[in-house]
């Protein structure tokens, strides 16, 4: 049997993102928003800061980070 991975949770909120996309006048998959990879995308952003504020000497993570 295969090993189930624990599901992170998503750092969105899933019904914004909708309202956004469709005031662009387009509709949303499900795979947006049920999917890993939008989630993915935010992650390695928030990492690529964190790391960033890291080698600068900093706990606290800035706009200029991102």
């Amino acid at each position: 049997m295969a090993k189930k991975e624990a599901r992170i949770e998503p750092l969105f909120v899933k019904s914004k993102v909708r309202e956004y996309i469709k005031g662009k006048g387009c509709n949303t998959s499900s795979g947006v928003l049920d999917g890993d990879t939008f989630n993915s995308i935010i992650m390695d952003l928030l990492d690529n800061a964190v790391r960033r504020a890291q080698q600068n000497g900093r706990k606290t993570v800035k706009a200029r980070d991102l």
